[in-house]
């Protein structure tokens, strides 16, 4: 009898243990109660003839649809149906091949907080981003600058394409400091695992899209950033990339089939000419490398008009904002995507979490290329459901050329006004993400040379025109760097690392310029954020004269009257022809010096300077 007992055990352990290692499971988990509950799972096992085993499941309210195989026998995909009998458990997946059986455990959750009030709340014109390098910010845990195992192990802060160190202890240890610029949202660079040989600093190579790299802190430090932003009354955006990865993806080291990727004979890279995309006239071979083509060979291109490659990255992009509490997301390189695909992705956002905001990444020629990638009035073939966007184009084409050009009849800050009156051709242009510069551009103060006036008028521009400002780490203390190359423009935050000899938290060897411009958007950042006019107003603009520019941010409540000089010398201000905004008030209130001002035509600005006026009756 004891033979017979012994035997049976260890015919139990060679069935459990049928497979060389536990299958992989993606996603990793999912949770009751979603809208999307039809997922399809894709598993991976080292076993070379994995495809032929048959897939069932035991437990309560999960049903198999269906289960697909690929060229490569290590993978199959498994469609499953949660029901809303479903409870949270650990659902048990039966793999049986050759009479012999694998069990995989594979979570399935409770949701966590209600969707639209604890996370995925959205952002909108009362909000202010920062955005940062969580490499390049702050280092508040040094145990976790080189993990062993990752491929870069580098370390390095006089080389500015190693690692730093930074993390997300360095963003938590600094909330105060937000909250005294008056930032609502921290948007990172993206923070899942890029097990890369070089080059990690940026993000922008993920290896894993399942797990948040652990040099930055890993999946608890992230979930504890989410929290603590939350419970501080602050937002979390994630930097979400579709259009491409890291070579050393798991899936390109082993792709399930050659068709997950966009393959060419040879390296083909993107022709960046997004205007094949809507161009009447336009060649189907332009077409293809705009959306096919690779950035480069490290970021294998995916192929997103593969239903499973689609699947993949879509049911990914609902995890992480479920899995992280995220409130909203900046789409990396959005035109390079499918555009099919981006519509079919953004509408299962939308639909699992209707407050969340979605913006894409769109650096494009002009406005109306712009717009065409987001909800628009124009009449073309395909419409996007894009929210809003990064808009370069009030960069380039406005605030810019406003403050580098000669002031003329269409130049300089006649350009600003110039590209602001498109916004006829939005649904609504208050979901854009307004700019100075990012981890991919000169740094604004690089661009105009230093001028700590310039550099003034665009900060107070950035944070009273219509839209959602975002600010770039560093550059409210005026860092520089020009893209010659990149690293130059993603150097370290000053005071981030312990024994940094200047300290932009503390002000401590900061010169006077620097805590100037500091202290600008400080006092416009705290002001915006109790503005009606300017978290909920509509904007008028007046056409520029001389180099003088007047708009209006303006609600049922409250008038404010912004005054853009760009000339060299000063400029009068003919009070009654704004009356359509001016008119029944008598005085206006400086919101930086709170100095007072009778509105009469005796008013007269310097040269170079904004005033941010609060009209009173």
């Amino acid at each position: 009898m004891r033979k017979l007992l012994i035997a049976g055990l260890l015919s139990l352990c060679s069935t459990y243990y049928a497979y060389a290692g536990q299958p992989e499971v993606y996603p990793t988990n999912w949770w009751t109660g979603m809208k999307h509950n039809k997922i399809q799972l894709i598993l991976k096992s080292e076993d070379s003839e994995f495809n032929k085993s048959k897939i069932s499941v035991n437990y309560s309210g999960i049903t198999i649809l269906g289960t697909h195989t690929f060229e490569n026998a290590k993978y199959i995909a498994v469609d499953i149906l949660i029901s809303d009998a479903a409870k949270p458990g650990n659902v048990d997946f039966l793999c049986q091949k050759n009479a012999k059986t694998t069990h995989i455990s594979w979570p399935l959750k409770a949701r966590k907080g209600t969707p639209g009030k604890d996370f995925a709340q959205g952002v909108s014109q009362a909000d202010m981003i920062y955005l940062l390098m969580p490499d390049r910010f702050s280092n508040g845990n040094t145990a976790n600058d080189k993990v062993p195992g990752l491929r870069d192990q580098s370390l390095d802060r006089t080389d500015y394409y190693a690692r730093h160190g930074g993390d997300f202890q360095g963003v938590i240890n600094h909330l105060d400091y937000f909250k005294q610029l008056g930032v609502t949202a921290i948007w990172m660079t993206p923070v899942m695992e890029n097990d890369m040989p070089n080059r990690t600093e940026h993000g922008y190579a993920i290896t894993n899209h399942y797990k948040i790299d652990p040099r930055y802190g890993g999946d608890a430090a992230y979930k504890k950033l989410s929290d603590t932003l939350h419970k501080s009354g602050m937002k979390l955006v994630q930097d979400a990339v579709y259009n491409h990865t890291g070579t050393y993806h798991f899936l390109v080291q082993d792709l399930p089939a050659k068709d997950w990727l966009n393959q060419w004979p040879v390296f083909t890279a993107t022709n960046a000419r997004e205007q094949s995309l809507f161009d009447p006239h336009a060649s189907e071979i332009d077409r293809r490398r705009m959306t096919d083509g690779w950035f480069v060979k490290e970021m294998p291109d995916w192929n997103q008009k593969n239903p499973y490659v689609a699947n993949f990255i879509i049911e990914n992009a609902i995890w992480y904002v479920e899995e992280f509490g995220v409130d909203a997301i900046r789409v990396d390189t959005y035109t390079y995507n499918d555009a099919q695909f981006s519509n079919n992705c953004n509408q299962a956002l939308m639909d699992e979490y209707p407050a969340i905001s979605i913006f894409g990444e769109i650096l494009v020629q002009n406005v109306p290329n712009q717009v065409y990638f987001v909800q628009n009035n124009i009449n073309t073939p395909f419409k996007s459901n894009l929210e809003g966007v990064v808009d370069f184009q009030c960069l380039f084409n406005g605030i810019a050329p406003a403050l580098t050009q000669e002031p003329d009849w269409n130049s300089g800050v006649a350009q600003l006004y110039n590209v602001l009156s498109y916004d006829y051709l939005y649904k609504d242009p208050t979901h854009n993400v307004l700019l100075l510069d990012n981890h991919d551009l000169d740094r604004f103060a690089s661009r105009i040379h230093g001028d700590v006036a310039k550099q003034k008028i665009a900060y107070t521009w950035l944070l009273t025109s219509r839209g959602i400002p975002q600010l770039y780490y560093g550059s409210e203390v005026l860092m520089k760097g020009e893209k010659k190359p990149d690293g130059l423009v993603r150097l370290d935050f000053p005071g981030g690392w312990a024994n940094d000899q200047r300290n932009a938290f503390t002000g401590k060897g900061m010169n006077g310029d620097e805590l100037a411009v500091q202290n600008l958007v400080k006092q416009l950042g705290t002001f915006r954020k109790t503005s009606s006019a300017l978290t909920k107003g509509k904007l008028m603009q007046y056409a520029p004269e001389n180099g003088l520019y007047v708009y209006f941010r303006y609600d049922d409540h409250q008038t404010i009257m912004c005054v853009m000089n760009t000339a060299k010398e000063s400029r009068k201000l003919d009070v009654n022809y704004y009356n359509e905004r001016t008119g029944g008030f008598s005085s206006a209130r400086d919101v930086i010096t709170d100095k007072v001002y009778k509105l009469d035509n005796s008013l007269e600005i310097p040269a170079m300077q904004e005033w941010v006026l609060e009209l009173s009756k």
